[in-house]
């Protein structure tokens, strides 16, 4: 856990408007806003399992649950430390989370045989091939894929339960290697943009589908994240929608 950091190389960070305290590494991969987001757009219902894969500290899987009560949540998580933080962190924040570590590409066997209602997925987002490492060892293992995306479809698509969903949250610029990949596996599948500000391409989308789905493919009208055609002074200046999902834990819908 915490023990297994240097003194003063963890920061202590408010989640969900203070409903979650999240220990995390001063220098290494911090979450941010992308975690929230990809938690606040899963269907859940109590009574649902849920995996988070590539749990990190476990933010993701901790709001979701944070949201919806009665979950039965786990994480696989590849990096043993950052794995010890998000188990420190489900307790600390009152949450049953199972957190596992290991590899996506060859899946351990405490999740071998199970299937998930949903299965939540925040994978690396550069491509090496195209792009300079991260200094930092654990940053770099978070962002930088080494992992094939295929690896992190098929490891999700499996684990889902029939008419279950998967979720990712991935950089718009890599939707045609992802939806290529995911409509091999999974059906319905809809794709929601994360646009900054009105007017600017959208950086990041969240892309859901399902096990056994047969709807049409659907993209839907893009989540403005920020008030505004540019940010003019200090203070944040999300959207009310936004601001509900990121300080209340409220629910980001694909569509209206």
């Amino acid at each position: 856990m915490a023990e297994d950091w240097p003194e003063g190389s963890l920061t202590t960070d408010d989640f969900l408007g203070g409903r979650l305290r999240i220990s995390q590494p001063r220098e290494g991969y911090r979450a941010g806003v992308d975690p929230v987001l990809l938690a606040a757009s899963v269907p859940a219902r109590a009574g649902d399992t849920v995996l988070d894969l590539g749990c990190g500290v476990g933010v993701a899987g901790l709001c979701l649950a944070s949201r919806v009560d009665g979950l039965a949540l786990a994480g696989l998580e590849l990096q043993c430390a950052y794995a010890a933080l998000a188990r420190q962190n489900a307790s600390v924040n009152g949450i049953t989370m199972e957190v596992v570590t290991g590899d996506v590409s060859d899946m351990p066997e405490q999740f071998r045989q199970r299937q998930f209602t949903h299965v939540l997925v925040n994978p690396p987002y550069f491509d090496r091939n195209a792009g300079s490492a991260a200094r930092d060892t654990g940053r770099e293992t978070a962002l930088g894929e080494v992992t094939p995306l295929a690896t992190w479809v098929r490891a999700a698509a499996r684990r889902a339960a029939p008419k279950g969903t998967v979720t990712f949250i991935h950089r718009t610029e890599r939707l045609p290697a992802l939806l290529g990949e995911i409509s091999d596996h999974l059906g319905s599948l809809e794709v929601l943009p994360l646009i900054p500000r009105r007017g600017r391409p959208a950086r990041l989308s969240l892309v859901r589908g399902r096990k056994g789905g047969r709807a049409d493919f659907k993209l839907h009208d893009g989540w403005v994240l920020h008030e505004g055609a540019a940010h003019v002074s200090d203070k944040e200046n999300y959207t009310d929608a936004t601001a509900c999902v990121l300080r209340e834990g409220s629910y980001l819908p694909f569509h209206p």
